[in-house]
């Protein structure tokens, strides 16, 4: 299942968490769940359902907390996983493949829907999309309660759906104060874990000797870092490529930002040093430049391949004294001594050494029948 993650932002003036949902619909292929759902608390999995194995699973140890105090939420989930949000999906899928003419074939409807919270001003603003087949389909409007086409074909789905006043209103009250209240009882429990920090480990990694120095960065938590190459202590971006912050299995992060080195004079590497900074930590992580520090399996590749390349070239001699000596003794004896087998498959190999011998008249054939 494919979702959208939202994660937590912080800025200088204030801390803002979200509450997300995302659930998946599909229709045409009895392989798919029907449907699926995960719940994301600040971008960390809360509670995964799926309908085909009648799986609903919080995935943190709060969120089992409030389960077991709280029957009823659990209840609620139980019901929404399992029974109104399946029925939900199944008519809007059909209702959208009406719409579009679309019969036959598979196809999968998503909605991403949620609110973000700002801690210290507490004001909470909504959003809801779909999307269809893969594509984003129609936003939600908060704030004229209009449904926006994201793609030419989904005008007219907002026609249908901006005419259901009761059903958009439903939806910006579960946006705008269902969600807020969910979303402060979620912090109320997941806050101390979801605060934690987790220092990451750093290592230098290298392909080959022409390719760039990774600095990567695993095992971090949260996922508000800051990680760049350094030239004499000032950051550089020449030659500097950065990639995504990455989630891990096992909810901590990973980083990967590189340097191509290939015009680094080797006396100048120590002038070099990767920053990794992690939010709430006051020291910084500064690994050098340093050849004995890259991890690399270029050396092991490389014996591998001389070893291979010697093996390869020794077998080619044998064969190549062996079937010279194949040729001369065919010569000799215009009969073979090997047994028919190897009489078959080596006979292809008389052919490139005919100058050695002049066979009798019928040999060629007398080779194939014998």
């Amino acid at each position: 299942m494919v979702y959208l993650q939202v994660r937590k932002t912080l800025n200088s003036n204030n801390m803002k968490h979200s509450l997300m949902h995302s659930v998946t619909g599909s229709s045409g292929d009895p392989n798919i769940s029907e449907f699926a759902g995960v719940v994301l608390f600040d971008g960390t999995e809360a509670v995964y359902c799926d309908s085909r194995n009648k799986k609903l699973e919080p995935r943190q140890d709060w969120m089992k907390k409030i389960f077991s105090n709280d029957t009823q939420h659990l209840a609620l989930y139980t019901q929404q996983c399992f029974e109104d949000q399946p029925k939900i999906f199944r008519f809007l899928i059909s209702t959208v493949k009406q719409l579009l003419h679309q019969i036959e074939g598979v196809h999968i409807l998503q909605r991403t829907g949620g609110c973000e919270w700002n801690e210290n001003t507490d004001e909470v603003v909504g959003m809801v999309q779909y999307g269809y087949n893969g594509e984003g389909f129609l936003e939600l409007d908060l704030k004229t309660l209009t449904w926006i086409p994201l793609k030419p074909e989904a005008a007219i789905i907002k026609k249908e759906w901006d005419t259901d006043t009761i059903v958009l209103k439903d939806i910006e009250s579960l946006l705008t104060k269902v969600c807020r209240e969910w979303l402060k009882r979620y912090w109320s429990y997941g806050s101390s874990f979801l605060q934690r920090t987790v220092l990451p480990s750093v290592s230098l990694l290298q392909k080959t000797p022409s390719s760039p120095v990774s600095c990567h960065t695993t095992g971090f938590y949260p996922d508000r870092v800051m990680m760049f190459w350094r030239k004499d202590g000032e950051e550089i971006h020449e030659g500097v490529d950065h990639r995504e912050i990455l989630p891990n299995n096992d909810e901590t992060f990973q980083i990967t930002v590189n340097l191509n080195v290939s015009s680094v004079r080797p006396e100048d590497w120590k002038r070099y040093d990767c920053v990794f900074h992690l939010s709430g930590v006051e020291d910084n992580i500064v690994t050098k430049l340093d050849k004995t520090a890259i991890r690399t399996n270029w050396d092991e590749n490389n014996r591998t391949s001389e070893r291979n390349t010697f093996n390869s070239f020794y077998l080619i001699l044998i064969y190549v004294a062996f079937v010279h000596f194949l040729c001369l003794n065919s010569g000799r004896s215009q009969r073979p001594f090997f047994p028919l087998p190897l009489k078959l498959i080596l006979f292809k190999f008389h052919i490139h050494c005919l100058h050695y011998f002049t066979p009798s008249p019928g040999y060629l054939q007398e080779q194939l029948i014998s």
